[in-house]
């Protein structure tokens, strides 16, 4: 892709350097690059942000935001699988996809102890990818929120959940303090568990009464802006801004 200097210009002529911009739409700096050396399209509502604080014509900055073909290109052909059950995909995928990562990986979760069960190097592989510069961010819940008791109930599970809630922060405590690592707890209903590594992502529906495992999953790659990709990723930055930080 072709960089953005329209971008470019304008943030040049603006107080504003990428890092700054950067804080000021809540991304991150080494998105905002992105946005301006590959010509990348960022997300809708941060396109608009972007251009307000710039005080440029979103238009004028992406074009292809003006009639939305972008966006559906990407809606139509960002799904490139679905899975009856998440059971149905092979653990070595799981951990390719997020070896792979070079710039983030972001999961939201209840507990999906499974990467742990079923990874036996999980700790080491998000250590490696945190060294290599990648952004990890992991979303577990909070054992006794009130989503947690209700999703309890729903899958007839009772403290089961809070239980694995309660094991999924114990397997993260160790990794507090990795340089790259960031691990919070939220207290959100999750109507899908979401893993990312780049560009990639696997959503796991969360259908009543059905243990995750058994739910649904889809298999998606980003093409564009607003596609569902996008949505997926956006839901994680929402969840995420409501989130506190794991403690030891």
């Amino acid at each position: 892709m072709s960089p953005n200097e329209r971008l470019r210009a304008q943030l040049e002529r603006s107080d504003h350097t990428a890092a700054s911009l950067a804080e000021k739409v809540g991304a991150d700096p080494k998105t905002v690059a992105r946005w301006i050396s590959t010509g990348r399209v960022p997300h809708r509502r941060n396109a608009y942000a972007v251009a307000q604080i710039l005080g440029a014509d979103v238009h004028d900055l992406w074009p292809s935001l003006r009639d939305g073909a972008e966006s559906a290109e990407g809606a139509a052909t960002e799904l490139e699988a679905v899975y009856r059950k998440r059971s149905d995909l092979s653990i070595d995928v799981w951990r390719s996809m997020f070896v792979s990562a070079e710039e983030s990986i972001d999961i939201l979760v209840y507990a999906a102890l499974f990467l742990h069960e079923q990874i036996s190097d999980w700790h080491q592989l998000l250590k490696d990818r945190a060294g290599h510069g990648v952004r990890v961010r992991v979303l577990i819940a909070d054992p006794y929120c009130d989503a947690v008791r209700v999703r309890g109930e729903e899958e007839c599970f009772g403290h089961g959940i809070e239980s694995r809630c309660l094991l999924a922060a114990m397997h993260y405590r160790p990794l507090l303090g990795v340089a790259g690592i960031d691990v919070g707890l939220h207290a959100t209903t999750l109507y899908n568990s979401v893993y990312r590594a780049d560009g990639h992502m696997f959503v796991n529906s969360h259908l009543y009464g059905v243990n995750a495992y058994g739910n649904p999953l889809l298999r998606l790659r980003r093409k564009g802006s607003d596609g569902l990709f996008d949505a997926y990723a956006a839901s994680m930055d929402a969840v995420w801004r409501t989130a506190r930080p794991l403690k030891e």
